[in-house]
């Protein structure tokens, strides 16, 4: 079940099982983005997220709960004409928080709990070290 503690490595967890998959679909997605250096753009995202296959009943979070994710994506992005892009994208996301309804607010900022800004360092420091000895 989807709630059930679970471990991987060595560490308890819940939620889905390490190892299964979702496909979504992002219909009427908006990117947008501003230039703040030559080669540096920030950008945001917005979308409604659906299921390409709907969830079992009863299984999954409850609703309104909110997630917090660090995404860390490479994007190749091939012009097809002169107003559009072919975007692709891969990367890996990390969970830093969540926050159910009945919570003020999110996890990371409960007593006892790694900080956001902890939890981004150690995700960033991580990724360094693997780069580096690849």
């Amino acid at each position: 079940m989807y709630n059930s503690l679970k471990v991987h490595n060595k560490k308890l967890y819940t939620g889905m099982r390490v190892g299964s998959s979702h496909y979504w679909n992002y219909n009427n997605g908006k990117w947008y983005e501003t230039k703040e250096a030559p080669d540096k753009w920030s950008f945001q995202f917005n979308s409604l997220k659906t299921r390409v296959n709907p969830a079992p009943n009863n299984t999954g979070a409850s609703l309104n709960t909110k997630y917090h994710w660090y995404i860390i994506a490479d994007q190749i992005a091939t012009k097809r004409d002169n107003d559009s892009y072919m975007t692709s994208m891969k990367g890996v996301k990390f969970k830093i928080g969540h926050k159910r309804p009945y919570w003020k607010t999110f996890s990371y900022n409960y007593p006892e709990q790694i900080s956001y800004k902890e939890r981004v360092i150690t995700i960033l420091e991580e990724i360094i070290t693997k780069l580096k000895a690849e």
